[in-house]
């Protein structure tokens, strides 16, 4: 299972921590879980099967690093540019 990344993030005055991780084979997925204040916001999920597709050339683990990196990114931009976050838990 890879480690994941904590990032802090100020955005409106408003301070936020973004936690991405992989939730290893057993769940099958990657979760980044924004907070505010301590208290969850939001968690957006992302299926394995739906990494899958993307494996190409790449070993296993090397997608699941760049996905996961991607998608703490998507969040943290989202969070910057003062966008609400959406509705929608998966990515």
């Amino acid at each position: 299972m890879e480690k994941g990344f904590n990032t802090d993030v100020t955005s409106n005055g408003i301070r936020y921590h973004v936690q991405t991780e992989d939730w290893g084979t057993a769940k099958g997925f990657i979760a980044t879980t924004v907070f505010r204040g301590g208290a969850v916001l939001r968690t957006y999920k992302r299926s394995y099967a739906q990494i899958t597709e993307d494996i190409g050339y790449r070993t296993p683990s090397q997608v699941l690093r760049l996905v996961m990196r991607e998608q703490h990114q998507k969040i943290l931009d989202l969070l910057l540019s003062g966008q609400e976050l959406s509705g929608n838990d998966t990515m």
